[in-house]
């Protein structure tokens, strides 16, 4: 299959200029611009004057070869455009009253109108909330300048794009190469100036009209069906969203090219059925997609995928021959044009990716398989294969890993993809109007996203769903080396032979290794440091399916993925030690599937655990408690007195040494969990400390430790639950040294995974989950 690359030089040109030069300095992008400028018009002008090149013949006759300088001042035409709209961006947002506030690091009130749907994610201490805007007003000054505001009250999460408010923060300069203006810091609730523009509240009333008509679908569907029609993902269970990435599907959780062609395809389909002709069928079909785009927000893949839509169906409408490479092209072109900050999204290069290898692999793969399986297996098995290699360079330097069932997967929830798709999008063309007709529409949608949710939860429960490799570039550059290398073994029959035979004696020795050796988890396993990033979650096993959980971590993703490893499904007391958010927040992943009986916090909380254990039993700890389950007995250490209660103005170091310490016990195991107390907390405490098995390090090793409390547990092993390269520097060197001189084994998170403890004849061992 031939395809038209003529616009494939200018669009990576246009591409490449504006990833690069966004973060350059201005002046730098503009000399750039001008001398790519003034190299385009030289090439242009002389080709006008020699389009062609005689060379004899031999009969004596020329042969005119074109001249490639009109091709080559196209190219720089592109790159020029490219680099004048990034340093028009980076003047707007380097210079002004915004961005001295911000160098300054100034507190200010501003008036600015919101960009883009508010998100939130953990934080240190509390949940953040992030969302673009366009500060328009500050003191003294009228601005038009984007910013990134990043907020905590949870009244932000209530805004809708294009509505103003009022806001007071402490302005900073962005980090890395943005088009952004300043970070805003915000304090406080939004002070909302206007409703948002008639379009934006149409397109919000069709979202909650969705949300409305989905509420009667089982949890997970719900929060699965409007992010597959309109990209909203406000209800979905963050655990869950996991299992879709684990499993490769999570492109089916965003509104992409896939599911703007089922819906323009059936469009035109009703169309040509109510008898509209060729010429009217595609205005409609551009309603559509506008429709579409405005209520699903005008994010990356949802712009990329409607400009491609649009220009198909402008190739329709003029009746020239629609070809997909060029509408792709024509779309990074545009799109990167008009917003270059597109250049360096990870969204918008997944999407064009998927969309190339559709175009470019999927066909020979198609007709190579249509050889030896049925059509319609052969086609699901080559576009999933396609998009799945297309993007595999990008996922790997995002997440350091390569999924390795994510073209089964995409295989298995293939045939559910376009009834969920067109149904969910028919129930929110009519919620509007009718509720009780949409939740009708909606039951069959709930079924097919229902078989989705299952696949995705298979394919991410399967051994090896994915296989760790190094991230970053040096990670994408190994997968591509790895992909061409295998490339050339299946050209050549005699390294097809020796790669299957070294492959066959891999898995031999993997099958051997996991019969020998103990699986994860290990066991009789008596504690587990779940590695939840930069948190805590522990579990400490009571009996066949059961544990004490003690804290959460930042994300309810990772701890139920860990719990679920470990196989509990009943947690008679869930402890949150202190109301930081990255020990409580993800409470949601211990309660997915499970039931908790009791939880335990704090007596001295502000009551911030009660949003993340509603509906639950809840209780004080105070010193002296005891607790027993099964064989595991529990004594409360801290808080040693009622004392004050939390309040939300409390700094860092009030709230942590108001943590839950406890000792754990059980015959031949005994751990010491410390909570988040820092270094005064610990001497008030060192006299009630027992010698213990394993310490669980306070504040993830953090430099406010004091010797005496740690050397008074003895522990043999010591344990320290943080996150990869984290931004607080944990855990400190100081405290690694410390732990050094009193001569118990550091085991981390950040470098082992999760650390499951077991007993032995001689003591106690470690046995971690991935090799440091």
């Amino acid at each position: 299959m031939t395809h038209d690359l003529r616009l494939l030089a200018p669009a990576l040109a246009t591409w490449i200029t504006a990833a690069v030069t966004i973060g350059l300095p201005a002046l730098l992008t503009y000399i750039l611009a001008t001398a790519t400028a003034l190299a385009a018009l030289y090439l242009l002008v002389t080709n006008r004057n020699s389009r062609t090149r005689p060379t004899p013949m031999a009969n004596g006759r020329p042969r005119r070869w074109p001249s490639r300088r009109g091709p080559a001042g196209v190219i720089l035409v592109c790159v020029a455009a490219s680099a004048t709209g990034v340093a028009l961006r980076a003047t707007a947002v380097d210079t002004g009253p915004v961005r001295d506030l911000a160098r300054d690091s100034r507190t200010a009130t501003a008036e600015a109108v919101v960009l883009s749907d508010p998100q939130a994610k953990p934080g240190n201490g509390r949940r953040m909330i992030i969302l673009r805007a366009r500060v328009e007003t500050i003191p003294r000054a009228r601005v038009r300048v984007p910013v990134l505001l990043i907020a905590s009250d949870d009244r932000w999460l209530r805004l809708v794009p294009s509505q103003r408010v009022r806001l007071h923060g402490r302005f900073i300069p962005p980090r890395g190469a943005d088009l952004l203006a300043a970070v805003v810091i915000v304090r406080g609730p939004p002070a909302v100036l206007g409703p948002p523009s008639t379009i934006q509240r149409a397109a919000e009333h069709v979202r909650a009209r969705l949300r409305a008509a989905s509420a009667r679908l089982p949890p997970d569907q719900r929060g699965v069906l409007p992010g597959m029609v309109v990209g909203d993902t406000s209800l979905l269970d963050p655990a869950l969203a996991e299992d879709f990435r684990a499993a490769g599907l999570s492109h089916l959780l965003v509104v992409s090219g896939a599911n703007l062609a089922i819906v323009i395809g059936a469009v035109l389909g009703l169309c040509r059925l109510t008898g509209l002709g060729r010429r009217r069928a595609p205005p409609v079909a551009v309603l559509a997609v506008l429709a579409l785009v405005v209520v699903a927000r005008p994010e990356p893949s949802v712009l990329r995928a409607a400009v491609m839509g649009l220009i198909g169906i402008l190739a329709l409408f003029t009746g020239r021959q629609r070809q997909g490479v060029p509408a792709l092209a024509a779309a990074v072109l545009l799109l990167v044009l008009i917003d270059p900050g597109l250049a360096r999204s990870y969204g918008f290069a997944l999407s064009v990716l998927a969309t190339a290898g559709l175009l470019v692999l999927a066909p020979p793969w198609r007709e190579r398989l249509a050889r030896r399986l049925p059509g319609p297996l052969a086609d699901a098995l080559a576009v999933a294969a396609a998009a799945q290699l297309a993007v595999a360079p990008v996922l790997v330097m995002l997440s350091g890993e390569v999924g390795v069932v994510s073209v089964f997967a995409n295989l298995l929830a293939a045939p559910a993809v376009a009834p969920a798709t067109l149904l969910g999008a028919l129930a929110a063309a009519v919620a509007p109007f009718s509720l009780p007709l949409a939740q009708l529409i909606v039951w069959p949608a709930g079924l097919a996203v229902g078989w989705i949710i299952r696949v995705a939860r298979f394919a991410a429960a399967l051994p090896y769903a994915t296989i760790p490799w190094t991230s970053g570039g040096l990670g994408a550059a190994t997968l591509l080396m790895a992909a061409g290398i295998t490339f050339l073994i299946l050209r050549s029959r005699r390294l097809r032979l020796i790669a299957a035979a070294a492959m066959t004696g891999i898995l031999i020795a993997v099958v051997a290794l996991r019969v020998t050796a103990p699986g994860w988890p290990p066991p009789g396993w008596q504690m587990v440091a779940c590695d939840v990033g930069q948190g805590d979650a522990v579990a400490l096993a009571t009996g066949p399916g059961q544990a004490v959980v003690v804290d959460t971590g930042p994300d309810p993703a990772s701890v139920d993925r860990c719990l679920r490893r470990l196989h509990v499904t009943d947690v008679p007391l869930l402890i949150l030690t202190h109301p930081h958010a990255d020990h409580i927040n993800g409470t949601s992943g211990v309660r997915h599937g499970r039931k908790v009986h009791t939880v335990l916090t704090t007596s001295l909380t502000s009551g911030r655990e009660a949003r993340v254990a509603h509906g639950l039993p809840t209780r004080p700890a105070q010193a002296g408690q005891q607790w027993r389950i099964g064989d595991l007995s529990l004594s409360v250490l801290a808080p040693t007195a009622p004392g004050p209660a939390l309040s939300p103005g409390d700094d860092g170091t009030t709230i942590n040494n108001a943590s839950v310490v406890l000792v754990a016990r059980r015959p031949g195991f005994s751990a010491l969990l410390a909570g988040d107390i820092e270094a005064e907390a610990q001497r008030a405490l060192e006299p009630a400390v027992p010698r213990v098995h394993v310490l669980k390090v306070p504040h993830h090793g953090s430099r406010s430790q004091d010797h005496g409390f740690l050397a008074a547990s003895h522990a043999p092993v010591s344990l320290i639950s943080v996150g990869e390269n984290n931004d607080y520097g944990h855990p400190s060197p100081a405290t690694l040294r410390l732990l050094h001189r009193l001569r118990t084994q550091v085991h981390r998170t950040d470098r082992e995974g999760d650390i499951a403890v077991i007993r032995t004849r001689t003591g106690i061992a470690t046995v971690p989950s991935r090799t440091p």
